[in-house]
């Protein structure tokens, strides 16, 4: 037994070898007869194996030679019988279907036969049918038969597929769906919709990288409204079919597919998309609060990536950062229930740039990949966070954050946020959005309270017998109403105050708002409060800032002081007031006249001449050094440039002919005349000083000074009055030095001030004691 096996195993061994030798053979003689290698050579594999069963039965035994073993030439001649064989019966069944075909198909027909490999063969037959209007079996017949002999021709396929989904669905397009309208109402057991889903499928063997197909199928997949899992799938095995390039092209059709279904499949679609998409988000939200039921909890989700996302840009909309912010401030604080239950697990949140916990809403730090999933919702972080980013527009946002907890029933921590967003912003608008809400909410309350204490009280006094812990409850709640009113009284009381918080937060440096807020406490008589308010003022405002008079805020100040009696506290103000860096030499001077005047008032004139001897002394150095001083000089200080301020000296000359005497007045007037700082008015008030006290020749060089001083046209006026004051004192006695002053003031005299001068001259001549005609001089 062990040597038959043996052999018949080596016999196995030879007749296998002896099959594959011929497999070259086979497939040269199913290319000349056109047919598939695969049929020939399971053929001859039936015929091989009959014959080796028949040579297995005559094993010879060990020595004897084996006359059984199949010859090469025999298995060729097999085959060529074989061929013979399927060449008759292929050409037997040409020959029965040219005799079916109709005679104006017979040359299309013959010319498919010949070139069955060549698309226009077949596209011009197709075409030719079409033309003459054959059925749809016949176009269907010669469609079949062209995909079998080119089953990846992308050309056929489409061609193929459109001719069948035509079959069952119109032109016409529903404007509400966007898909066409079937035939028939579709029913999943409907033989051509299951025909036309497998003919798809079919293409899609070998056509699988083209996304035409792809979409043509799932879009009529979509008008089986039965099978939307298997719909889904194919649009999932679209995507992976094809390369990441070509999604875009799916992903339009997929969703609108999606938003049609609606409810879990819509969600889990659009946060696949917006692991490719990221930038469409917004849409996303609305789709998610256009859902039935709407899933604002989502919504809100989404909407918090986007805000805390600083890069997040839609290209589709036109909606600004902020306008993001108020949409989620409304989601939230509309829908509370449903953000804070919601509590999302496997689907949250595939956006690029979110925050995965409330230290991250804190920060606002992103971790630059996709959302991890969020367990909660931290709605008083993110708003504050929108706070911090938008501080010109927090009215909103802050009322949106007290809203949330107003809704949550948490009225002292919305009371809580209405007071620190009074506290915090810059702008009167937002301000009165917090204040506003902040009033009516405590209104609301206050209502509610009376509301239900009138309720308790009616229900006492209908009811007989009353319990102590019924009365009790009672006095609380009027207790608490009471309490209420009292707050909201003084909450009006403070609006005032609120708002000029507000804007010397806007502009710390205005110097009017603290002149207000110091007016203000002294209306409410709070005398700490006013000394405050001053003390921050003069603080608080840069006097290179200052928006307004620094200084009359520093002269309120003291005079606040003077009016309490406080004189030395005064003192101490008008101290300070005085060091402080004005942006004009005017302002100082303006102070230290004040410093001055509340002396006068009080009766301290030795103090009053000392303090303008202070004011008007000269800085340190030569006299040189002053001279080169100016008063309009921006590059040196106000208090080098103080002692050429003609108000302080004038206000100084006034004092001294009040109180002073002549030699201390001239005095004055001499130091106004050294510093070349003398106005025409200054002159004129010198020598009229003088001419009262009878210094007539003093005076008359005053006004020569002047005119030395000033040219035309001021000296025109000083010449005026010179020559009337010299006339009028000393008559026809000085002739010969009146007449030199007319010649003086008429050598240099403009034309037009001429005449005035002439005629001043000529009415001298005229007078009694003249000794020369006046005409002599015309």
């Amino acid at each position: 037994m062990g040597s038959r096996g043996k052999r018949t195993t080596k016999a196995t061994g030879r007749q296998d070898s002896a099959a594959k030798s011929q497999k070259k053979v086979i497939a040269d003689v199913a290319k000349d007869l056109d047919l598939e290698p695969d049929s020939v050579e399971h053929d001859v594999d039936i015929q091989m194996e009959n014959t080796v069963q028949d040579a297995d039965q005559h094993i010879p035994e060990p020595g004897i030679q084996d006359n059984n073993e199949i010859p090469t030439t025999s298995v060729t001649a097999m085959i060529d019988e074989f061929a013979k064989e399927r060449v008759a019966a292929r050409q037997s069944e040409v020959d029965k279907m040219m005799m079916q075909v109709p005679l104006q198909d017979l040359l299309y027909e013959e010319d498919c036969l010949r070139h069955p490999f060549t698309i226009k063969s077949w596209t011009r037959y197709i075409a030719h049918l079409s033309a003459r209007k054959a059925s749809f079996d016949e176009i269907s017949f010669i469609f079949e038969r062209a995909i079998k002999e080119l089953p990846g021709s992308y050309k056929l396929w489409k061609q193929y597929l459109d001719l069948r989904v035509n079959q069952v669905l119109m032109t016409d397009t529903n404007p509400k769906t966007g898909l066409r309208k079937p035939y028939k109402v579709f029913t999943p057991a409907h033989k051509e919709w299951l025909i036309i889903n497998g003919c798809f499928e079919k293409s899609l063997a070998l056509c699988n990288k083209f996304p035409v197909i792809w979409l043509a199928y799932c879009r009529f997949l979509m008008h089986q409204p039965t099978r939307l899992t298997f719909t889904r799938r194919t649009f999932d095995r679209a995507l992976k079919a094809l390369p990441t390039s070509q999604h875009k092209r799916i992903w339009p059709l997929y969703l609108e597919f999606a938003q049609q279904v609606g409810g879990e499949i819509c969600v889990r679609s659009w946060l696949r998309f917006l692991k490719l998409e990221p930038h469409q988000a917004e849409q996303f939200v609305s789709i998610l609060l256009n859902l039935d039921p709407p899933r604002h909890g989502d919504a809100a989700r989404v909407l918090a990536a986007i805000v805390m996302n600083p890069k997040y840009a839609s290209p589709t909309s036109e909606k600004t950062a902020f306008q993001h912010w108020v949409e989620l401030c409304d989601v939230v604080c509309e829908h509370p229930e449903e953000v804070n239950d919601n509590i999302s697990g496997d689907h949250m949140l595939p956006i690029s740039g979110g925050y995965t916990n409330s230290s991250n809403y804190r920060h606002g730090i992103s971790n630059g990949e996709h959302f991890m999933p969020i367990e909660s919702l931290d709605v008083d972080c993110i708003l504050r966070v929108g706070i911090a980013r938008f501080t010109d527009q927090v009215g909103k946002l802050w009322n949106s954050l007290a809203r949330w907890w107003i809704v949550r029933g948490e009225f002292d921590r919305a009371r809580d946020v209405y007071e620190e967003g009074i506290r915090n912003v810059t702008t009167v608008r937002d301000f009165s959005m917090i204040f506003d809400a902040y009033a009516k909410m405590e209104e609301n309350i206050i209502a509610s309270s009376i509301e239900r204490l009138a309720a308790e009280k009616d229900t006492l006094d209908c009811d007989d017998e009353d319990s102590s812990e019924t009365k009790s409850t009672s006095m609380l709640d009027a207790v608490d109403v009471d309490m209420r009113l009292a707050r909201f009284e003084k909450l009006m009381e403070r609006r005032s105050f609120l708002i000029n918080d507000v804007l010397l937060r806007q502009n710390p440096h205005n110097v009017q708002q603290w002149k207000v807020r110091a007016q203000l406490y002294q209306d409410a008589n709070k005398p700490e409060k006013i000394v405050e308010s001053y003390v921050l003022g003069t603080k608080s405002v840069s006097p290179q800032k200052a928006h307004g008079k620094l200084h009359d805020l520093w002269i309120d100040f003291a005079k606040y002081y003077e009016s309490i009696g406080k004189v030395d506290m005064a003192h101490n103000v008008f101290e300070k007031a005085v060091l402080v860096p004005y942006k004009r030499v005017d302002d100082l001077a303006q102070v230290w006249c004040e410093w001055v005047e509340m002396d006068l008032r009080h009766n301290a004139i030795s103090h009053a001449l000392e303090i303008l001897g202070r004011a008007t002394a000269p800085p340190r150095g030569p006299p040189a050094k002053h001279a080169m001083i100016r008063y309009n000089d921006e590059t040196k200080s106000v208090h080098q440039r103080l002692f050429k301020c003609i108000r302080l000296w004038s206000l100084y000359v006034d004092v001294e002919e009040s109180i002073g005497t002549s030699e201390s007045t001239k005095a004055v007037y001499d130091r106004i005349m050294e510093l070349k700082i003398a106005t025409p008015q200054i002159i004129i008030n010198y020598a009229s000083f003088l001419e009262e006290n009878k210094y007539f020749e003093e005076s008359f060089r005053v006004y020569e000074r002047g005119i030395d001083l000033f040219g035309y046209p001021i000296a025109f006026e000083i010449w005026n009055l010179y020559l009337v004051k010299f006339v009028a004192r000393y008559g026809g006695s000085k002739m010969e030095r009146i007449r030199d002053l007319f010649e003086q003031s008429l050598e240099k005299c403009p034309p037009k001030f001429a005449k005035t001068l002439f005629l001043l001259y000529a009415d001298l001549e005229r007078k009694p004691w003249a000794c020369t005609p006046c005409y002599a001089y015309l």
